[in-house]
């Protein structure tokens, strides 16, 4: 490559970056903003409704249960692929842009948060769900 190449930005084929590593960096980056998101929900110069926002998302991105379940054909990733993102970006706009910096560089360098009383609702919510098909089942049949 040429010092006139780089002034223009040409990208040559050998430097080309796979789908695949773009993706990789794309997920990298809504880990790290989620985490953000999880510790700005936790901080008291976040504004409320920012606060609210953050945390909802933070925990539905967080959560193994998902508004449409994946075995859902093409709905099951829809949450993921696009609720997900649009939630973080509402709330990354709502929170201050020198807050955000600060948790997402702690987020970069830190391990992904993770809550036992969190754990422990999730088993709740999914024993709950059981017992009810469970008995609407037992209903059905008697």
């Amino acid at each position: 490559m040429t010092a006139d190449d780089k002034q223009h930005g040409v990208i040559h084929a050998t430097q080309r970056v796979s789908l695949k590593t773009r993706l990789r960096h794309g997920a990298r980056g809504i880990k790290r903003d989620v985490h953000a998101l999880f510790l700005s929900a936790r901080d008291p110069r976040v504004p409320w409704y920012a606060k609210t926002v953050a945390f909802v998302v933070a925990g539905y991105a967080l959560s193994p249960i998902d508004l449409i379940p994946d075995f859902v054909p093409v709905l099951g990733y829809l949450d993921d692929i696009v609720i997900v993102p649009l939630g973080i970006l509402l709330a990354v706009k709502l929170i201050p842009p020198d807050i955000l910096a600060e948790h997402r560089a702690t987020a970069t360098h830190s391990e992904r948060p993770w809550s036992r009383a969190a754990m422990v609702a999730i088993i709740a919510i999914w024993i709950g769900v059981g017992l009810i098909v469970v008995a609407l089942a037992l209903r059905k049949v008697a």
